[in-house]
């Protein structure tokens, strides 16, 4: 089951990476990135909100949300700060770079999570899944090769740098999730809960140095009906792959593998409505990745 809640995940993430390009095309990357957290906080508040007043109906459907210790607060606020550094880092990078270039750099997640998942979790690949591993990091490499082609030289490129770093802090975030869910207890709900509150108080920090004192970048802001959909469907998916987690079978190398089957959509479907070039020929890699990721789940 922990599997086809992956596959959900990777669902919603794909709508959502959607979603965000189009909240960031043209627009400023940084409340924009505000935006989507707020409204992702308000979806899962209402739940909280429900569960105070309608303590016995929120417990027959799942909507629980723990009380947790102060010690669990300061787990959860060392997450807020993993991500909200990723997130920085890939609004960036997703504003100025294709996202059919952008979504598969982000799927060499797994590289970085594997390697945590061998050292930390001492979870032991087989050969399959060494090959998928190198695979889908092969394939990442040839859409270097035809970024050149659209200009964009990974070397020299700033933005290429900065979603590197934001997929190495994602797959940061990804391991110390299994610690969270597995050996702290948290639910998915509070763990969610909780996370968007810390991260919303980052980003207007943030905020507050780097955009709110300029008039001209807060009348550059354009309010688009794609960042309420970012902040819902991430927890949709957050919340699936917390689920997953949930289960002490979980390997968290596969279910950052299956994660990784969200390009299809990004690819394919961002690839057609925002017009990106080459688009065939990132069906080489693609076709790769998803290779490794069936190699992966096989094994």
């Amino acid at each position: 089951m922990w599997m086809y809640l992956g596959l959900l995940a990777a669902l919603f993430l794909g709508l959502h990476n959607l979603c965000k390009k189009h909240a960031v095309r043209g627009n400023e990357s940084f409340p924009v990135l505000l935006g989507t957290v707020v409204s992702g906080f308000i979806f899962i508040a209402s739940f909280y909100v429900l569960s105070i007043f309608y303590p016995e109906y929120a417990q027959q459907h799942g909507y629980n949300f723990q009380n947790i210790s102060w010690s669990q607060h300061g787990f959860i606020i060392i997450k807020s700060l993993i991500m909200a550094g990723s997130w920085l880092l890939a609004y960036q990078a997703l504003k100025h770079l294709p996202i059919t270039i952008v979504t598969p750099i982000r799927s060499a997640g797994p590289f970085f999570t594997f390697i945590g998942a061998i050292f930390i979790y001492k979870e032991a690949p087989n050969a399959y899944q060494w090959v998928g591993f190198f695979l889908i990091i092969f394939s990442v490499l040839l859409y270097s090769k035809i970024g050149k082609k659209e200009g964009i030289v990974f070397k020299k490129n700033k933005y290429i740098f900065a979603i590197i770093g934001a997929t190495f802090l994602g797959a940061s975030s990804g391991l110390y999730d299994k610690f969270l869910i597995q050996s702290l207890n948290l639910n998915p709900q509070t763990l969610q809960f909780w996370f968007s509150f810390y991260t919303i108080i980052i980003l207007i920090l943030i905020l507050s140095i780097t955009w709110f004192p300029y008039k001209h970048k807060r009348a550059a802001f354009k309010f688009r009906w794609s960042i309420i959909a970012v902040g819902v469907l991430l927890q949709a998916a957050d919340y699936f792959y917390f689920k997953a987690l949930q289960d002490p079978e979980a390997l968290i190398m596969l279910l950052s593998a299956i994660k990784r089957s969200q390009i299809l959509i990004a690819v394919l479907v961002g690839g057609i409505i925002f017009k990106e070039q080459n688009k065939r020929k990132k069906l080489v890699p693609l076709f790769g990745i998803l290779l490794g990721v069936f190699l992966i789940l096989y094994a």
